[in-house]
């Protein structure tokens, strides 16, 4: 296996990363709910990029937002690792043949979910081609060129209304927040990609940002 130089720098920070390097979150030990996600680095048309999929409008929670392909540990999977790559299979139809894992990243906490999450770091070696394989989950499938990610022009951080303040992107007209916003903004700290940008750009977030969501609701 051939790591591209770009990344290695990020593959070799995720072998010796904490907890800590990543959220001021703790893990609890004893957490019942586990699930794993795909981070998944390649070199598309236009350059360095990755994966990431905007969950569908209607879902009961966290409608319509970006995030990693992944989602919950079922009992049949062998590990974590196993639950990102079909998890991802299954929301894209990425086919996991091309998929070099890299790196297990420290398990890290949602307290709003009460999940702990597995990161798998992974290398897209041979390319295929992605969608939305089940639009009741997926409304859509990107890959994100890392000049995007690190456009300060497209940084900022988000307010929600309980207080809560982190890192986001604007990009590929998808606001990435919470969770996954926070994982790439260290990310892309460890892989040594960051430029300088401006903290103080603060979006707040709609009041009604976390609330339930009936199927055949009308979207506001």
């Amino acid at each position: 296996m051939t790591t591209p130089d770009w990344l290695q720098p990020l593959v070799d920070a995720a072998l010796t990363v904490s907890v800590d390097d990543l959220t001021r979150v703790p893990t609890p030990a004893d957490a019942p709910r586990r699930s794993a996600v795909l981070i998944l680095f390649g070199e598309g048309a236009e350059g360095p990029d990755v994966l990431l999929i905007e969950r569908a409008h209607d879902m009961r929670s966290h409608a319509g937002q970006p995030a990693f392909p992944g989602g919950a540990i079922d009992a049949t999977d062998v590990d974590a690792i196993a639950a990102a790559l079909r998890e991802a299979t299954e929301e894209t139809g990425l086919d996991a043949e091309g998929v070099e894992v890299l790196a297990v990243l420290p398990d890290l906490y949602i307290p709003p979910s009460g999940f702990v999450v597995t990161p798998v770091l992974a290398w897209w070696r041979a390319p295929s081609a992605v969608r939305p394989v089940d639009a009741a989950e997926v409304a859509s499938v990107h890959r994100v060129p890392l000049t995007e990610l690190t456009d300060p022009s497209r940084r900022c951080r988000v307010r929600h209304p309980s207080g809560y303040v982190g890192p986001a992107f604007e990009v590929r007209g998808l606001l990435v927040w919470g969770f996954t916003g926070g994982l790439l903004d260290r990310l892309i700290y460890l892989g040594g990609w960051e430029k300088p940008w401006q903290p103080s750009r603060v979006t707040a977030l709609p009041n009604d940002i976390d609330r339930p969501v009936v199927r055949g609701e009308q979207q506001r």
